[in-house]
């Protein structure tokens, strides 16, 4: 019997974020830059047979949940068969999507008939001319119709992620939590982090976890009740909302950073294994799966690469404890 997925601190890795494309119909300027431009062609991403092999190994060690991610996933063409080959691989119970929900209108059926159970979209205002600049020529419109489309479905829970930036969406953080109870959904925050290009930015528009429980309590008159996180929840600190079927997360970065407590490893779309966010060594998958290496090769592998010393300090945490110190 192999080993399940522990790595050198410890943790229990039961949570893979699979990217299936690069690509994305929105440039959040917070996620990317101007210049910015996937440069990922057909032939360069994992296959359906790659991406089938590969979550089957992954189970066999242990991973029990498979987040479909981007770039904005809804763009990748076969999004429904993917999520099917997917959620019929024994051992894989949770099978959420993480979108920006502007073309979750017309896959919200399709996908929920098809394993994904579950949804988080990122909206990070809900004033049309805003949010169009925040994502340099998003449609609220359109988001809110997929927002819809997942309830209608009955997909559950729907959560909603706002990314809270100072001077930029903050005296939203109110009508975030009143939109997420009229629409029976889930609604979680998230700081910035100062990574990448925009990481002094987002030093100066960070607001700390602190500042925003502080608004949302006064609010709603005190009526957050801490709650516990499940075995695959991701880093949030979660809070029913008291009289009402939702609940506020904060996702805290930089404020109380969660690397003691991360689940998860990343696939790119083209198959690379990714460890963390801040550490640069990476194994290709698809080089794996496509070469002679046996199942239980390629397992070890994964192994060998989640126990291997990894750098005690690294960029995002250097950035944290930076951003910690300022804060």
């Amino acid at each position: 019997m192999m080993p399940k997925l522990i790595d050198k601190f410890n943790r229990e890795i039961n949570y893979l974020r699979l990217s299936v494309t690069e690509h994305c119909n929105y440039r959040c300027f917070y996620c990317r830059d101007d210049e910015h431009t996937p440069n990922c062609k057909r032939q360069d991403i994992l296959s359906y047979e790659n991406i089938e092999k590969i979550i089957q190994i992954f189970a066999e060690l242990g991973i029990t949940k498979v987040r479909l991610t981007g770039g904005e996933p809804l763009l990748r063409r076969g999004i429904v068969k993917i999520a099917k080959l997917i959620s019929r691989i024994d051992g894989i119970a949770d099978v959420p999507l993480s979108t920006n929900a502007h073309l979750l209108e017309k896959f919200a059926k399709k996908l929920y008939q098809n394993g994904v159970n579950r949804v988080n979209i990122s909206i990070d205002s809900l004033i049309h001319e805003r949010f169009e600049k925040i994502t340099r020529g998003g449609d609220l419109t359109e988001v809110i119709k997929g927002i819809d489309a997942a309830i209608q479905v009955g997909m559950s829970p729907i959560k909603i992620n706002t990314v809270v930036m100072r001077g930029v969406n903050d005296d939203e953080i109110e009508s975030m939590v009143d939109f997420a109870i009229i629409k029976g959904i889930d609604v979680r925050f998230i700081e910035t982090m100062p990574i990448g290009s925009v990481g002094i930015e987002a030093l100066e528009q960070h607001i700390s976890e602190e500042d925003i429980l502080a608004k949302i309590n006064k609010h709603l008159d005190n009526k957050l009740i801490s709650i516990d996180s499940s075995k695959t929840d991701g880093p949030a600190h979660n809070f029913k909302i008291k009289g009402t079927n939702s609940t506020v997360g904060i996702i805290s970065a930089v404020s109380n950073h969660f690397c003691q407590t991360c689940n998860r490893v990343r696939l790119t779309a083209k198959g690379e294994l990714i460890l963390c966010l801040g550490q640069e060594d990476a194994i290709s998958l698809k080089d794996a799966v496509c070469s002679d290496l046996t199942d239980d090769e390629i397992k070890n592998m994964i192994l060998m690469q989640l126990t291997k010393n990894q750098r005690s300090t690294n960029l995002i945490l250097l950035l944290i404890i930076l951003a910690t110190d300022k804060w």
